[in-house]
């Protein structure tokens, strides 16, 4: 089984409002309300591809409630656990320039973390674990690496879509895949990239230090996928983008899915272009329907 952690879930609220006037009253063109988190994505995203998967992490109050129901809605299993503080709200307002406003998100008692660790009691060997995003405020900044540190401990196999130090302290305990942008990965080795070809020896390193596979996403240029013995670069697909929010997740559930099935990294990385272009030309994550129309659009160049 695939579990998916997101431990600071959030409701995401899209808004629509064509040509906004600051201090003036206005009436929305659309809404949108779904259940945020970088894992919870990646959980929506291996549903459309028919893999199953057991979202963790935690929630509370009545936006907790609604993140639980939205989940099972779409027949997605979830084992969050359950906090005293609210689950947080996002404000996704759209209009001729677009504007978010994220809350911080609550805090969790040092019974509810235990709790939640707990839940990893009966996860073995044959199962896969994917983190990605943001801790809750109150937890302490090494929590991934102590979470990582146990899994590998006990041979349980993982992916992370983290960053920074956190994405450094990964790495040595060899996680199949990790994907930052490359923005992420200037940050990381304290770099400017003008170009994605500058990207490519950065790449590799992240593979040198530790990583199984890493894929780099490029924006407008495209995605790199980086192994021990290749470098790969899938050229941008043509569309008109609609939303990027939950493009890089599903590409993570896109690889992670594939490569558990097959053990081909390739195919698992056309799969992954394929699922964050869908979601990214969508309002809203990818489906099915969406996903297959693009896998045939996408090319795979070996660059190395």
């Amino acid at each position: 089984m695939i579990y998916t952690i997101t431990l600071n879930p959030t409701i995401d609220y899209i808004v629509t409002v064509p040509h906004l006037n600051l201090g003036h009253s206005h009436h929305m063109e659309e809404e949108l309300i779904t259940p945020g988190g970088k894992g919870i994505m990646v959980s929506r995203v291996l549903k459309a591809l028919g893999i199953p998967s057991i979202a963790l992490g935690f929630r509370g109050g009545f936006t907790g409630d609604f993140v639980r129901d939205y989940m099972e809605e779409l027949n997605i299993l979830n084992q969050f656990t359950v906090i005293k503080e609210r689950t947080r709200i996002n404000l996704v307002l759209k209009s001729d320039q677009d504007t978010e406003i994220s809350d911080y998100g609550p805090s969790a008692t040092d019974e509810e973390v235990a709790r939640f660790m707990k839940g990893f009691e009966d996860i073995s060997t044959q199962d896969f674990v994917v983190m990605s995003g943001s801790k809750l405020p109150s937890m302490p900044k090494d929590f991934y690496e102590q979470l990582i540190r146990s899994l590998h401990k006990e041979g349980v196999p993982f992916a992370c879509d983290i960053t920074k130090e956190e994405l450094r302290n990964s790495l040595q305990y060899h996680p199949l895949v990790v994907k930052p942008n490359q923005k992420e990965v200037g940050e990381f080795f304290g770099r400017t990239f003008t170009t994605w070809q500058e990207v490519v020896p950065y790449g590799k390193q992240l593979v040198e230090l530790g990583a199984q596979h890493a894929i780099v996403s490029l924006g407008g240029d495209g995605a790199l996928l980086f192994t021990a013995n290749e470098v790969i670069y899938a050229p941008p697909l043509s569309g008109k983008v609609a939303n990027p929010v939950g493009a890089g997740d599903s590409m993570v559930a896109g690889f992670v899915g594939t490569f558990i099935r097959t053990g081909d990294a390739s195919e698992a990385f056309r799969v992954a272009v394929a699922a964050g272009t869908a979601t990214a030309f969508s309002p809203d994550i990818a489906t099915t329907e969406e996903i297959e129309a693009q896998l045939g659009r996408v090319v795979l160049e070996k660059i190395e």
